[in-house]
């Protein structure tokens, strides 16, 4: 892993195009070489795109293949490059937010897109009056744990919690003025979750987002991070904070947020992180729906 840091440490200082391509060309090679996240992917997508043929689907998880890789070589922009390169590479719309003050609690809610670590730098470059406070999980790798963390607070604007601190150290760093950036899409089991449909497919799902909201009456900001074209950087959208979210109603409000994430999704459904298994956690008498049939 360091020896494979340091080439993303090298790469660095290629111009955004080149690097983007050499990216793409690695997702390619991933793409045949790693056999279980190509199965991972393709029964994703087999099951939120039933209406797509099984080519139609093969393309996109090709396509998702090399927009991954692409997003961790380009991680080393965000992590060694200097401000002002970071700066001219993203893309900001941040018009729905400029009436927010450090005193609003926030939730800026960022689905896994590849390009989701743009999003929080993004953020913190260009939301002053806020700093950021997110859960993490730890890496398995030492070495690229401490680099993921150095590299997500590199502008010293973040605080990461562990997530098995639960969610009361969020909720104090709310109140002393910290925005959260929220990653709500991911499976963690059952704990603190609901089945609530995915693209029609029940998935264990945090009601964290609408429980936090309740309870320090923040308004939910969705961020979606995504690839500008002709590899000319990133761009990141702020959505208008949600209205009466999450109202009386968590389960209706985490079934709101799930259709607005499907909604997100279908725009540049090859940049959302089908290589995770989103629907690991099932209903009691359901079988594994990642199970290879032999």
């Amino acid at each position: 892993m360091r020896l494979l840091l340091g080439l993303m440490w090298c790469l660095h200082f290629l111009p955004l195009p080149l690097l983007g391509r050499l990216g793409e060309f690695l997702g390619h090679i991933l793409y045949w070489v790693l056999p279980s996240r190509r199965h991972i992917t393709l029964t994703n997508l087999r099951l939120c795109f039933p209406e797509l043929t099984a080519e139609e689907r093969k393309v996109i998880s090709k396509q998702h293949f090399r927009a991954y890789t692409r997003s961790i070589l380009e991680r080393g922009i965000l992590w060694w490059s200097s401000e002002q390169r970071i700066r001219k590479l993203i893309q900001f719309d941040s018009s729905v937010t400029l009436n927010l003050t450090a005193a609003d609690p926030v939730i800026f809610l960022c689905p896994h897109f590849v390009s989701l670590d743009v999003a929080g730098i993004g953020i913190v470059l260009n939301m002053p009056l806020h700093s950021i406070c997110s859960i993490y999980s730890k890496q398995k790798n030492v070495a690229f744990d401490e680099a993921l963390k150095k590299g997500r607070n590199r502008f010293g604007s973040t605080c990461i919690f562990p997530r098995a601190a639960g969610l009361r150290p969020i909720i104090r760093a709310m109140r002393k003025g910290y925005a959260f950036f929220m990653l709500p899409d991911m499976d963690f089991g059952l704990k603190d979750a609901e089945f609530i449909p995915f693209f029609g497919v029940p998935a264990a799902t945090l009601t964290a987002p609408a429980r936090i909201a309740a309870t320090t009456n923040a308004k939910v900001i969705p961020v979606i991070a995504t690839l500008l074209p002709n590899y000319q950087g990133w761009h990141i959208a702020l959505h208008a904070a949600w209205q009466n979210f999450p109202g009386d109603d968590v389960l209706a409000a985490t079934r709101y947020m799930n259709t607005f994430l499907e909604e997100q999704i279908r725009l540049t459904p090859a940049e959302y992180l089908w290589s995770h298994r989103r629907f690991k956690t099932r209903p009691d008498g359901e079988a594994d729906l990642y199970e290879i049939s032999r």
